[in-house]
Formats: C-alpha cells, structure tokens, sequence
C-alpha cells in the first residue's frame, strides 16, 4: 500500500512538473484543450485552409475570396486595413463557415502605422530599448483600430553589409544590441497580454542568417558555418523567442545550400526541438515556390512536400500548400500529424490572440488614435534620440538671435513623401513635418528662412538648381543642406553597388561651401553612406537616418539646440565599398594591423617585392573605417575615469561588478551611451576584438559626474566552442567602458 502510494505521489508530481514545464513553454491547457477538440473536428481541407494566407488589396469585397473563407480554404489575410472590410471578412468566418474559426489579419507595420517613426535602423541608433517599446506600442494601437492583429516585425538579420538594401529594416551589424531592440519591440507589439484588441503578433524574420546575403544582393546566398550562425546570427530570434514572440518568418536565402524555407535544421531541430517554439512559422512571400528556381525542389508539389517536412505552418502567397497538400496526403507522401500539427501552431495563436472570444474591431476607434499627439512627441523623441552627430567644428548648435537669415536646400529639405523611408504602406505624406516646414514654422519669425531646392530629387543630376543654390547661399548666415536618399533606395530589393550619394548632391554641398558660408549637412537615408567628401565639404554633420513623421520638427530643435544630439551608430560606416564588409566586432588576425604599414602613395618605384608590412589591411585605404559602431558626437563631451572592477580573478557561476565615474565636461546638459566591450583574449576558436555586452544613457548637467555600477554574469561571456558546446572558457578578458567600439583603455580579468 505504502509502495502504490509512492508511485501515486510520482506520477502526481511528474504530471504537475509536466503541466508547469508545458504552460512555461508557451501551452496554455485550456487552449490546448480547445484545440484538440477543433482539430478532431476540421476535415483535411479545412486543416490545409487555416495553413493558407492571402494577400489582398482591395477597398471591397471580393466574392472569390468570400467562398474561399466560407468554404474554410482561407486561414489568415494580409493588406486588408479598412475596419469595415475586416469585420466582414472576420463575419463570414465565424457566422458562415462550418466551424467559424476566425481571421488572423496581417500587415507590414515596420515603423509605424500612420504615425511613422525613424526606420528600425534609426530606432538603433537611439540605444533606448524602452523608447524603441514604446513606439512599438503606439503602432500596435494604431494598426489594431483598424483590425490588424498581426505584423511582420522586428527584422532581427545581423547585417554588416550596408550595400544590402533590408539593412534599413534591422538594426544593425551588432548581436546583442539587435537582440536588445528585438525584444523591447516584440514587448511593444505583443504588449502584457496578446489578447488585448490593443495587441498584435509580433513575427521575428527572416530565419534566418539573411543579413549576410553575399555581395549585399537580395535572395542571394549566405555561407554561414553552423558556429557563427549559433554565436552571431541566431542569438536576436531566441531572444524574441524567450520574450514570447508568437510568430517567426523564413527567410528567402538558401545557406550552404539550402533555402530556409525547407531547412528542417533550423526549423525543427532548432526553433522546435531546441528553443521549444509553440508559435507558428509562415514562410516569407512565395519563398515556398521560390525553392523551384532555388534547384531544390523539382515542382510546386515537391516544394510543398519539402516546406511541410522542414516545419513551415503557413504560406504566404504561394497556394502551393493548399494546391498539393491534399494529393500528397492522399498519396502518402506525407503525413497528416505534419498538417495537423502545423494547423495546431496556427490555432495556438489565434486562440492567444483572443480571436475566437474577440474577432470584430470598433469601425470607428481609428479616428481617435491616428497621429494623436503622445503619438506624434514620442516620435519626434524617437528622431531626436536617433540622430547621430557626425562632425561638428562648433557651428552647431546655431543661435537664433545671431543667425539672421538661413537658407534651407537639398533635394530632402521639403521630401515628405522620401522621409518617410522604407516599407511605408499605411504613413500619409500629407501628414509629414519636413525640415523646411518646420524651420519656417518653429524660427520663421526669428530667422530669415531661405529656400532653393538645388536638385529635385536625390538621383537629379541638372546643374541649374545648384547655381541657384549658392546664389541664394551668399546672401545667407548659414546653410543647411538636406540630403540622402528616396525612400525607395532602401529596403528590400534595393541594394546598391555604390554608397556615395547618388546625383549630384556631393557636387551641391562642395558648391555650397564655396560660398565661404557655414554649411550644416544633414542626411536622411536607409542605410550608412560613403561620406569623406561630404564631411571635409561640412562645417557639421548630422545623420538622421528615414526619421518618419516627426523629421523634420526634430531636426530643427537639434540644429537650433533646444534637442542635443546623444544618438550613436548601430553599424559601421565604411570610407568606401570596397571596405565592405567592415564592422566593429571582427575576428582577430594572426598578423593585425599596426598602423605604421607602408600605404599606396608611400611605396617607391621599382619597389623590391616585400610585404609592405605583413599586417591585414588596404594599401589604399588601411583598415579604419570612417565611423565606428557606437560613435555619435554631442554638444557636449565626456569623460570616463576611476574604471573599477570588484575582483580580477571570477568563477564561471560569478557576477562581475564594476563601477566607473562618468563627467559631462562640457558646457552643456547631454546624454552619453555608456558602452561595455568585452574580447576573449583566449579561445579554442578565434573570438573577436570586442564584443558589446552592456549600454546605458546617462544624461548629466554640465560639470556633473556620476559614479555608474554595473553588473556583468560571466555567464554572458559564453560561446560556442570548438566542440559545438555554449561554455565559458577560463582565461584572461580585456573590458572597456567608453563611448564608442574604438575608445577607452582595457581593464584586465581573468575567469577560473
């Protein structure tokens, strides 16, 4: 008796542990429940329906697309906006079809619904996770009052190819940084509670390793080895994983061969069975067909076969699965657990959602949170923390009551449409402050506002609006030049060769500042810019990235000083192309650049056929690029002293303590990104010269110091080793605290 009443309290015990584990994995057991009950109900057709996304654009509705989600052959839609529209959609779902499963509706809200804020890339920049939430939240409030509950965002592709057009759409070349920002967007998205009507699905892409597309190209092959994707690519999507992201996209590349789309490695035997992913997996538009022209699958039927057999749920705009499914369960090919379980992952997160107790939106809720004014400040906030001060010989910031008149040009100057940068579908120009709206309405009765385009356009070549230009710049007490690129230079499927900016906008600033005239320029582009020339042209330069609605007010406080710039760089910006790829967080060398090589123009005639220098470098340009990750100037300066750590000597299991004294040293209030470097002096594999591990805006009063503690478990120090194991390796550590990737001196630890 005593014996049955062990294995009694056992069993109780190993169910309890099981049911804990399964609700921490992301199973709720009612909802498990109710889709047990549904699934037994759902005929295959039904199952291969709720497997099926459509796009569509439309201001009305299609009765093609009405029979096909009455008959239970459509599961979700992307591209429908009109409140209207969707609740019809969602009443033909539930009142309609047999089993009344409602729509999920999707759409890309990358940053920003109506109220745009910079491009991800730009949100980087700001190393301000909390503010990076916030604006996801108010796009999630925005995009939802319409009946949006889904959206294919935040884009975590570590990329350190600027000539790579989605490098807008990421965050940068730096993996914990992306992860930060990644997960502080997935938070802004899915806000506490993923049913809320306020909240929608976050979807992490492209899964993944897209960023390194090789020679920048879109769709193009990447060539990761397992252990760089697991230390530098995968650590962002587990993050967004962990911080319960409910959807994850594939991505369009093929790596080492083969497409994500039907890569059963990354999608079962990681996401699955590793990270426990309980989400659902669409692929990106087409990319299931697309493994056709890939060569890896014969025909739309093996395509199918092989998507469903990697771990893909749902495809997007393929009709592949609903079109072959059915035949290739028929004729054994696959297995109905596959659909079902594929079909179990999409109700999950319906069911998370509150789609079945909560399908319909108020048709009218949009009116009242579209550009409401919180809205409206926090993206100005998002421009202001954004904007990365390049170069600065103390023009800015410029005083009102000593400039008298000031001419505003460049093809950017007045682009509403432009700034609203990449993959814009539901932000209104009309609604766009650009810089020279906001320079004449903010100082206009202080200041003379000047205004001659020079070019029409980022890409305009006509010499005519230069000489107008310059004319106009003579006759002013500054100048301030607008630059960059179209919004359309950017994103997806616009990758550049050339990084300089296009037209003849280099030729404008060169002419500008030829008029002896102060010239303040700033860019707005999706991406890092070739800009020697542009700077030596410059008396300062300012980087504003795509800054959205809100650009131009934004710009006009920093230029005029009420804002101070405290924006850093989340990617390297190259001296030219041919640097590419170049970032911060390399692998050491066996023969490192000195910095006392023989360079191009050095080397003499008839030279003896030596190395000049045996070091990794260029001949022509050395190694240093023209900025670095993390450099951003302020109108201030400051200075780290008094680096201390609490021990020298750490155990694995340990936490390193630190403090430093941190000193506005100049005249001004500002705010620094502290930033925390760490390099793995020692490895079984080469580790990189530094890696980021921590940051931190500190904003002090001109004088201040203040004594910073920070916390670092040795366990972040891990990597994957040269067994394929995530350890900690004992050894000697160097850690800088600074400013940027290149400042600061080492502190020197061990770890037992």
């Amino acid at each position: 008796m005593i014996q049955l009443k062990k294995i009694f309290l056992i069993l109780v015990c190993t169910s309890v542990m099981w049911s804990c584990a399964q609700e921490k994995n992301g199973f709720d057991r009612e909802i498990e429940r109710k889709i047990d009950r549904l699934v037994k109900k759902m005929t295959l057709e039904e199952k291969i329906g709720q497997m099926n996304l459509i796009s569509f654009f439309n201001s009305n509705i299609d009765q093609q697309l009405a029979d096909g989600i009455r008959n239970g052959q459509v599961g979700s839609l992307i591209n429908v906006v009109d409140p209207a529209l969707v609740n019809e959609y969602q009443r033909i779902a539930i009142e309609e079809s047999r089993l009344g499963i409602p729509l999920i509706i999707g759409r890309d809200v990358i940053h920003g619904f109506k109220t745009v804020f910079p491009i991800p890339l730009g949100l980087a920049a700001t190393f301000n996770p909390g503010l990076i939430e916030q604006g996801a939240r108010v796009a999630a409030i925005e995009a939802t009052s319409t009946g949006v509950r889904w959206t294919f965002s935040p884009m975590l592709d570590i990329s350190r190819d600027p000539r790579w057009g989605r490098i807008a759409e990421g965050f940068g070349e730096d993996t914990y940084l992306t992860s930060v920002m990644g997960m502080a967007m997935v938070r802004g998205y899915q806000g506490d509670d993923p049913a809320d009507p306020t909240a929608m699905a976050a979807c992490v892409k492209h899964f993944a390793g897209y960023g390194a597309a090789e020679g920048g190209r879109d769709y193009n092959s990447t060539f990761i080895p397992e252990r760089v994707l697991r230390n530098v690519y995968l650590p962002p999507f587990i993050a967004a994983i962990q911080e319960g992201a409910l959807t994850v996209m594939t991505s369009f590349n093929d790596n080492d061969g083969i497409p994500s789309t039907g890569n059963r490695f990354l999608l079962r035997d990681i996401l699955r069975d590793e990270w426990d992913f309980t989400g659902f997996v669409v692929s990106d538009w087409t990319s299931i067909y697309e493994m056709i022209p890939h060569g890896f699958a014969s025909d739309a039927s093996h395509a199918s076969q092989l998507a469903l057999e990697a771990g893909v749920d749902m495809d997007m705009m393929s009709f592949t699965y609903v079109s072959h499914l059915g035949e290739l369960a028929a004729e054994g090919k696959i297995s109905e657990k596959w659909i079902d379980q594929a079909v179990r992952n999409i109700l999950r997160v319906k069911f998370k959602l509150g789609l079945f107790d909560n399908p319909y939106v108020d048709e009218q809720m949009h009116k009242q949170v579209f550009y409401a004014p919180e809205h409206l400040e926090l993206a100005r906030k998002s421009v202001v923390e954004s904007a990365v001060l390049l170069s600065n010989d103390g023009t800015l910031p410029l005083d009102a009551s000593k400039t008298k008149t000031l001419l505003i040009t460049g093809p950017m100057a007045d682009a509403p449409y432009e700034q609203l940068g990449t993959w814009i579908f539901d932000g209104e120009e009309q609604r766009t402050v650009t810089p020279l709206t906001a320079f004449r309405q903010l100082y206009g009765n202080a200041v003379r506002i000047l205004y001659e385009p020079g070019l029409a356009f980022s890409r305009d070549k006509n010499p005519a609006g230069i000489r107008k230009a310059v004319a106009a710049a003579r006759k002013a007490d500054a100048v301030i030049v607008i630059v960059g690129e179209e919004s359309i230079l950017s994103g997806e499927a616009h990758c550049l060769a050339d990084l300089n900016l296009q037209g003849a906008q280099s030729e404008l600033i060169a002419s500008l500042a030829s008029s002896g005239k102060p010239v303040i320029t700033v860019v707005m582009a999706g991406r890092p810019l070739t800009l020697s020339r542009e700077k030596e042209c410059s008396n300062a330069l300012l980087f504003a990235f795509h800054p959205g609605t809100m650009g131009g007010t934004a710009i006009a406080d920093l230029i005029f000083g009420k804002e101070v710039p405290s924006g850093k760089l989340p990617v390297t910006f190259p001296v030219s192309s041919g640097q590419i790829p170049v970032y911060y967080n390399h692998n050491r060398t066996g023969r490192p650049f000195l910095g006392n090589e023989t360079f191009i123009d050095d080397i003499p005639l008839k030279a003896g056929q030596t190395s000049l220098g045996n070091t990794s470098f260029y001949l022509d340009q050395g190694i240093a690029p023209q900025f670095p990750f993390g450099f951003g100037l302020s109108y201030t300066s400051f200075a780290y002293t008094n680096i201390h750590l609490d021990k020298v000597l750490y155990g694995k299991k340990d936490t390193i303590s630190l403090t430093f004294d941190l000193t506005n040293t100049g005249k001004r209030s500002g705010t620094e990104v502290a930033q925390l470097y760490v390099c793995d002096k020692t490895g079984s594999v080469t580790r990189p010269v530094k890696e980021l591990k921590k940051f931190e805006r500190i904003t002090l009063e001109p004088g201040e110091t203040r004594t910073v503690m920070w916390t670092l478990p040795v366990n972040d120090l891990a990597f994957w080793n040269l067994q394929m194991e995530k350890v900690v390796e004992p050894g000697q550590f160097d850690l800088w605290v600074a400013g940027d990737s290149v400042s600061g001196d080492p502190v020197l630890f061990e770890v037992y």
